[in-house]
């Protein structure tokens, strides 16, 4: 079976995770798992470690698109909304002003941009992370808890289209980490 076709089913195992000590050594090892050509993958540290992006090869998030289409929307909302009650339904002249001017109606427009655009960033933020996930495989392992305080940790998902248990094993204990641990699906 080459190695770029679906393997069968792990039985049962959700993949295979390993620790490490230093950032440095995560750096190194994000990198080679992501030149091996693994997709379905993540590293897990206990603090933002710069860097780790590229050496894992995330594309930058659709996620400023997202907020700035829902800003727009909220700033055409907003100046529609005022317009259509101002000038249309209910036109009221007073005093031969205009019965729709766009200075008087900038700060409504301006909350509805802030209020749409933080809106779309916690929906898109959640949607794009599938969140909220109650329960992971890996907060079964005893080692992984260490993720929070001072340890480093890949793990490859047994789902990934290359992933071969025996392959991938060797591939994580050639990184030079602790022990390789097996995690249950």
């Amino acid at each position: 079976m080459s190695r770029h076709q679906k393997q069968p089913d792990a039985g049962g195992s959700y993949g295979y995770l390993v620790a490490f000590d230093s950032v440095e050594q995560l750096l190194q090892a994000a990198a080679r798992v992501r030149d091996a050509g693994y997709t379905r993958w993540d590293a897990h540290t206990p603090f933002v470690v710069h860097g780790l992006d590229a050496a894992m090869g995330i594309r930058p998030t659709i996620l400023p698109y997202l907020v700035f289409t829902g800003g727009l929307t909220g700033t055409t909302c907003g100046i529609l909304l005022q317009w259509f009650t101002n000038a249309h339904d209910y036109p009221f002249l007073i005093s031969g002003k205009p019965i729709f001017s766009l200075p008087a109606n900038i700060p409504v427009a301006f909350e509805m941009t802030i209020l749409f655009a933080a809106l779309t960033a916690l929906v898109g933020m959640l949607a794009l992370n599938l969140l909220p996930q109650l329960a992971h495989p890996l907060h079964g392992s005893r080692s992984f808890k260490r993720a929070t305080d001072d340890r480093f940790f890949i793990s490859i998902e047994a789902r990934d289209p290359i992933f071969d248990p025996v392959a991938t094993r060797e591939l994580l204990e050639s990184l030079g980490g602790s022990a390789v641990e097996e995690v249950p699906g």
